[in-house]
């Protein structure tokens, strides 16, 4: 859910580590939580900032109850030192039914950008949120935009748009 939540790559979740987060306060976490994910662990090598939705922040808080007294947010179950591998998402996928030509862990990026987009959310604000440098390469060098206002609200409005979906409830067709 945290890796649908946030349209980040599967190894950026994986390896988040509770430094990285920034819950808030409770007063304050809807607008104010966000996650830093350093360059080293970035495909650009850039630090990334990802927004934290409502939800988002809920399923951290019932984690760091299990991880939190460890360095990772996802520990693997035979090294703590060590994440859980691409195999354990891609592997609860399967147990969920989902066949390997249906979904992989990168997919929730996918139909995160596909939604949004659908949806009409701003594409330089999606393109921001996936961490996507742009093609244009004079348009990389000037164009330090990070959109992080639309970005929070955009993580709000998808989580909501998923919670929507599960219940069942004011879904838009997307044609």
């Amino acid at each position: 859910e945290f890796l649908v939540l946030t349209a980040t790559r599967s190894g950026e979740a994986r390896g988040a580590t509770w430094d990285e987060i920034d819950m808030g306060t409770p007063a304050t976490s809807a607008t104010s939580a966000t996650w830093t994910i350093p360059a080293s662990r970035m495909k650009m090598r850039r630090d990334h900032m990802v927004p934290l939705s409502k939800q988002a922040i809920a399923i951290l808080r019932d984690l760091h109850t299990i991880t939190g007294n460890r360095e990772l947010v996802f520990p693997g179950i035979g090294n703590n030192q060590r994440p859980i591998s691409e195999n354990t998402l891609n592997g609860a996928l399967r147990r969920l039914g989902y066949g390997q030509e249906e979904m992989c862990s990168h997919g929730f990026r996918v139909l995160a950008s596909t939604t949004l987009n659908n949806l009409g959310w701003n594409a330089d604000v999606i393109e921001a949120q996936l961490a996507h440098q742009d093609k244009n390469a004079i348009r990389r060098i000037y164009n330090r935009a990070d959109h992080l206002t639309e970005r929070k609200k955009l993580l709000q409005s998808w989580a909501d748009h998923l919670d929507a979906l599960r219940e069942d409830k004011n879904i838009v067709a997307i044609k």
